[in-house]
């Protein structure tokens, strides 16, 4: 080969430069039809980097504009590069043609309306933030994706591994309550410690904060209403890890800015329509798909099976409590009144022992549970649950249903003159 090009006078290619066709950022807006979208996908671009980047023993490729000054400063100083950078610059040539293809296959499956959990797992996304290590000081970690763009931190140092992953579950806890009246969700280890809401949000943080005073320690505080002055200075008076808001006052962000170290995230909303997926690792190369878990019940989809209907306050009870417990890891038992949670058990092993552990946080908090609503993640098992917690004081409860024991759980309910409400829908959380 190298005797035919010298033969014909053919000078050898040093540096291959490819900007590909823009096909992610045309794709995303959100009114490309699929002719654009088509007319975008890049041809000879990934063609000659991949053979470029094969080459690249005598061959320096560039796909990321933010490698020229390395290749520059090697070219000033030597005439050429070494080889170690064009290595390093041909892996990133197959990520970036992998993540390329991979853009083209995701795109080209939705619009072809193919199975939602397709044949072959396509996953493609850059590395956003190396994190200082993951759940514990001798794992490593990175956060990789679109993360920024929903989460804008404001102030504070990085966000760590457990911040990251407590944060997402305190956005999604506290979307539940979008555009209502203020709330305020304190959590722990991905579980809510405390959820209140009132007139206004310093109120809303009180309610909360009454229902365990011990767990919100070094916890993530969010708000479905910009933080103002009055809540924050509530919340400057314990240790808190993180704060997401949609917004900050002025002087509430100068205020929680004298904190060094407490993280400050502005929450931006997320698409309408924009379900989105749950990916986890199950070890050994495998993975589990789902939709996320984003669906409501409605007002028709509310059953009483009970002898007796609930009051408005016990609605206005089921209500609140049920955007809560869906939230709380499984299995998960939540005692609320209309505006707040008075005791929360989460993650036991059987549903008894949740109930067990509310009922205690409870009375801890000097909070009485005459009158509540006890709320179930997935439906009570035997009667024993629901006696549990008619014998803490509760007057009404919502569950799942579906259970082959449902006749004789309503049964106990009326014996105790509890209003039940079965759902139809379940809400585990592992």
């Amino acid at each position: 080969h190298v005797e035919t090009a010298t033969e014909h006078g053919i000078l050898p290619i040093d540096l291959v430069v490819v900007n590909l066709y823009p096909f992610e950022a045309t794709v995303a807006r959100p009114d490309c039809t699929l002719e654009e979208a088509i007319e975008n996908i890049d041809i000879g671009g990934p063609s000659m980097l991949r053979s470029a980047a094969k080459n690249h023993v005598s061959v320096t490729v560039i796909t990321d504009p933010t490698d020229y000054p390395a290749v520059m400063e090697q070219i000033e100083a030597t005439g050429g590069t070494d080889l170690d950078l064009r290595r390093r610059l041909a892996a990133k040539v197959y990520a970036r043609t992998a993540a390329y293809d991979a853009a083209i296959a995701e795109h080209l499956a939705k619009a072809t309306q193919q199975e939602v959990t397709p044949a072959q797992l396509i996953l493609s996304v850059p590395k956003v933030q190396t994190l200082r290590y993951g759940e514990n000081p001798h794992q490593y970690a990175a956060l990789y994706g679109a993360f920024p763009e929903r989460f804008a931190q404001l102030h504070g140092k990085e966000l760590s591994y457990n911040n990251i992953l407590d944060l997402t579950a305190a956005a999604a806890l506290i979307e539940e309550f979008s555009g209502q009246t203020p709330t305020l969700a304190i959590l722990k280890h991905m579980n809510p410690c405390g959820v209140g809401q009132a007139k206004t949000l310093g109120e809303a943080w009180d309610l909360a904060l009454e229902t365990d005073r011990q767990a919100p320690f070094g916890g993530i505080i969010a708000t479905n209403v910009p933080m103002d002055l009055a809540c924050a200075e509530g919340i400057s008076e314990i240790f808190s890890e993180v704060i997401v808001a949609p917004d900050f006052d002025a002087d509430a962000l100068e205020l929680l800015r004298k904190k060094k170290n407490l993280r400050l995230i502005r929450l931006r909303p997320s698409q309408a329509g924009n379900i989105g997926q749950d990916l986890r690792s199950v070890g050994f190369g495998s993975y589990l798909l789902q939709q996320r878990d984003v669906g409501s019940v409605s007002e028709s989809d509310l059953k009483v099976v009970t002898r007796r209907q609930p009051t408005d306050e016990e609605w206005a009870a089921m209500r609140f409590g049920w955007r809560v417990v869906k939230h709380v890891k499984s299995n998960a038992i939540v005692y609320t009144a209309s505006n707040r949670t008075l005791g929360i058990g989460a993650g036991q092993m059987s549903r008894v022992d949740s109930s067990r552990i509310a009922v205690w946080k409870a009375g801890a908090a000097q909070l009485s549970l005459a009158g509540s609503v006890v709320c179930s993640d997935a439906f009570f098992p035997f009667p024993d649950g629901l006696i549990a917690a008619a014998e803490a004081g509760a007057t009404a409860a919502i569950q799942p249903g579906g259970s082959v024991r449902d006749a004789e759980v309503v049964a106990a309910a009326d014996d105790r003159g509890i209003a039940m409400v079965f759902t139809g829908r379940r809400h585990f959380r592992h």
